[in-house]
């Protein structure tokens, strides 16, 4: 694959390759030097930004100036006490770029005068009033094949319904509706292979990577400039991928398979169960057991603790068995719930069931 290759050859064949795709799409489209209002957030947004910055340092005539725009922090931990710096800031902060800080556009005068608006994992709409004084309206790097997983989650969509490859859109603002934009780039089929034990954090890291060379080569190319050419190939099966949520984590023993539970870990993070008594059991990290349990033939599926390793252990409804390493009780101390859960296990009896 093209990430593999050592990145001085990685470099001189992506720029062979874009040269010709260049000539065979038509002459470059020519647009003024570009003023940016760039939206952004999160560290998908930053691979974006410096990838911009740089470009503005190095394609001469390309980007004259680029202003940031993120929401203000948020209140987090017990309490809400903490405040959390939205990521991005201390990235602007760094480029010595303008920052802009807003929770809604409404109200809001921009204090500069742009061309071009690019937001990436923003979270909010850029509305008509913003767009409208952009030369060039807007732009955004979407990290799916739209119109597939159109929404807020797209990288944890794609491991959550196992997607065997995604890839990255490029795609112009739409003033009413998210991801409803002109597709002005894309990357090419099969698309970028999700890895068997792949993270969302290192997939999304992969495509951010993608995305923000993506972008570049959209603003160099002047795709982006009237009239517009849709460049979007994929026409295979569509979901939506909306916000995560808590429910979104929650695992069901005896109603799903190894594949789905360890998917759940594998783009959300931490699990959770409910215990017979009511409480909550979040798991930090499940793995599946390749050797044979003896659980003396009477757990079909469930939870219980196993009676001579010692281990928390689920199976499956596909009859696979996996095993719980770390854990936090409801309301006890972190990572600690596996010894909790035991406990309670001897007290009703080796091998006991707790569901079903």
């Amino acid at each position: 694959m093209l990430w593999r290759l050592p990145a001085p050859v990685r470099s001189l064949f992506a720029s062979n390759f874009r040269s010709l795709s260049r000539s065979a799409a038509g002459p470059t489209r020519h647009a003024d030097p570009l003023r940016i209002l760039f939206c952004g957030s999160d560290e998908f947004s930053i691979a974006s930004l410096r990838a911009l910055h740089d470009a503005s340092r190095h394609v001469p005539g390309l980007i004259e100036e680029i202003h940031v725009a993120h929401r203000p922090a948020k209140p987090t931990g017990r309490g809400l006490k903490v405040l959390r710096e939205v990521p991005i800031a201390k990235t602007a902060s760094s480029l010595s770029l303008p920052i802009h800080t807003f929770d809604t556009f409404t109200g809001w005068k921009p204090p500069f005068s742009y061309n071009l608006v690019i937001a990436v994992s923003f979270g909010l709409l850029v509305p008509p009033r913003i767009l409208g004084l952009a030369k060039y309206g807007g732009l955004n790097v979407h990290p799916s094949f739209l119109p597939d997983l159109r929404g807020s989650a797209p990288v944890e969509h794609a491991i959550l319904k196992r997607r065997s490859h995604t890839g990255v859109s490029v795609q112009t603002l739409d003033p009413h509706r998210f991801d409803e934009g002109v597709v002005l780039a894309q990357t090419a089929s099969p698309g970028i292979q999700i890895r068997k034990d792949e993270s969302a954090e290192g997939l999304e890291a992969r495509l951010a990577d993608v995305g923000a060379e993506m972008l570049v080569d959209v603003l160099k190319e002047g795709s982006f400039v009237p009239p517009l050419e849709s460049r979007g190939w994929y026409s295979g099966p569509t979901d939506y991928a909306p916000k995560i949520t808590k429910r979104d984590r929650f695992v069901d023993f005896k109603a799903m398979t190894m594949a789905q539970i360890l998917a759940v870990q594998r783009a959300l993070g931490d699990t959770w169960c409910i215990l017979p008594n009511g409480d909550r059991l979040v798991m930090h990290q499940v793995v599946e057991q390749s050797n044979t349990v003896d659980t003396d033939g009477d757990v079909q599926s469930g939870l219980w603790h196993e009676k001579n390793g010692g281990e928390l252990l689920f199976r499956s409804a596909c009859g696979r068995v996996g095993a719980i390493v770390s854990s936090t009780y409801a309301g006890g101390k972190a990572g600690k719930g596996n010894a909790k859960v035991g406990k309670l296990l001897r007290e009703q009896g080796k091998a006991q069931k707790l569901f079903g």
